[in-house]
């Protein structure tokens, strides 16, 4: 924590600054990081050690981005998960609570790792919340629930684990010393995501997108009934066509950078390029995010989808390609259905895309 908050450099959204469940403005604790580094909100570490002498929680957001053990740690989770996931820290002084009771609109993994905290845990006022239906919707039903009796009241030692399903509420105190305790926070794609996939997808029919008539009152039951009906009936007889391989496909370019690859040394793959011979063996670079589709693009026989980019492949790098997605790790002249020339020329695209990364020889 103090290696971070002191010798980072870190800004804003990286950290927040609560007790009692107010969130201390940035500004109390930010300044302009000086000569040679003109960021106007660097944080300022002896501001944050008067805060949190007197009591407040420091929050450290998005560890999964900076922290080396937790990058590798959330890359590998979200892999396993198939759902993004992100991880904070939570560090409190004692006796001490830095968010009142409230949920969250993820699932979590509390990780305590230092002190003790007690939580108090409540049955949730909404099940299963979505994204943008925060607990401050519903502010004063978690305050009457908070009073009652929980579910869940127990206290958290280092190595302790405790898994909240997104939406039961909870409040955390500092025991003793100070405490400190991860949040995984795993994002889950649900039967929503689903549902505006699909809403997407038919978008294509004309019936769907009719408009509604002139002069008509949507404020009234009855004459918008018609247009229902038609829309129903529309949404009925298209959506039959929509195929398990459509959705797959539109969720997981949604998904496209929500999670982070394992990290690549610019310098270090630029050497790799320039050193790269037949003997090269390459690799995909792990917990990369994609999306392979076939039919290409620019008159390409196959695309790589990539966060913010698409890179198109003539045909016969295609099964290659696929070879390397799938996990195998091969030499430059061991790619199938490549020639040399053609293999090396693969594996430089590829290595200097930042798709591919190289090993060592055996």
């Amino acid at each position: 924590m103090d290696e971070l908050v002191s010798r980072r450099a870190l800004r804003t959204p990286f950290l927040r600054v609560a007790k009692g469940g107010t969130v201390v403005p940035a500004n109390r604790y930010t300044r302009s990081g000086g000569t040679g580094a003109q960021v106007a909100d660097q944080v300022v570490d002896d501001r944050l050690l008067d805060l949190f002498v007197d009591g407040h929680t420091l929050v450290l957001q998005g560890l999964h981005r900076v922290w080396p053990a937790l990058v590798d740690f959330a890359g590998q989770l979200v892999t396993d998960l198939g759902h993004p996931v992100q991880v904070n820290a939570y560090v409190t002084p004692s006796q001490s609570q830095g968010f009142s009771a409230h949920y969250d609109t993820h699932d979590v993994f509390v990780l305590q790792v230092a002190g003790e905290k007690r939580w108090r845990i409540h049955e949730p006022v909404l099940p299963s919340p979505l994204r943008d239906q925060p607990w401050t919707d519903h502010r004063a039903a978690v305050a009457r629930r908070a009073t009652g009796e929980p579910v869940i009241d127990t206290v958290l030692r280092p190595g302790d684990c405790l898994y909240l399903p997104r939406g039961y509420l909870h409040a955390a105190e500092a025991l003793g010393g100070v405490t400190c305790h991860l949040t995984v926070g795993v994002h889950p794609v649900t039967r929503h995501d689903l549902l505006r996939v699909l809403v997407d997808l038919v978008a294509d029919d004309a019936d769907l997108r009719a408009s509604l008539p002139f002069g008509v009152d949507v404020a009234e039951p009855a004459l918008v009934q018609p247009d229902l009906d038609a829309t129903v009936a529309a949404l009925l007889a298209r959506i039959r066509s929509v195929t398990a391989a459509d959705v797959s496909a539109a969720l997981a370019t949604a998904r496209l950078g929500g999670r982070r690859p394992a990290p690549l040394g610019p310098l270090a793959q630029a050497e790799a390029l320039r050193t790269l011979t037949p003997e090269t063996v390459l690799a995909v670079r792990p917990h990369l995010d994609h999306v392979l589709v076939d039919d290409g693009s620019d008159g390409a026989a196959v695309s790589l989808v990539l966060p913010g980019r698409r890179i198109g492949l003539e045909a016969a790098s295609a099964k290659a390609l696929r070879a390397l997605l799938e996990g195998a790790r091969l030499r430059v002249d061991e790619l199938p259905g490549l020639g040399p020339d053609d293999a090396v020329t693969l594996a430089r695209r590829l290595v200097r895309e930042g798709v591919v990364v190289t090993e060592p020889a055996p």
